[in-house]
């Protein structure tokens, strides 16, 4: 999960994933530059990104509430 936060935030910067390809962060990134006209351009890859890393950790949580032996009480 941190590699993918990463791999987002050099391509928010423009050190990641280069055109043709595309990335959260390069979508996050050519939002910025066009917020004053359409704004969701930075809202729904802001959002997407924001709604996969709340899923994953609420997912890691319950796999580790559900698999950890020692947080088991009886």
């Amino acid at each position: 999960m941190k590699v993918s936060l990463v791999l987002v935030a050099l391509s928010f910067l423009g050190l990641g994933v280069q055109a043709p390809f595309a990335s959260w962060g390069s979508l996050a990134s050519d939002g910025i530059k066009n917020i004053a006209i359409f704004p969701w351009q930075l809202v729904f890859p802001g959002l997407t990104m924001a709604l996969t890393l709340f899923s994953l950790n609420f997912l890691g949580d319950g796999l580790r509430d559900a698999l950890d032996p020692q947080t088991r009480k009886f």
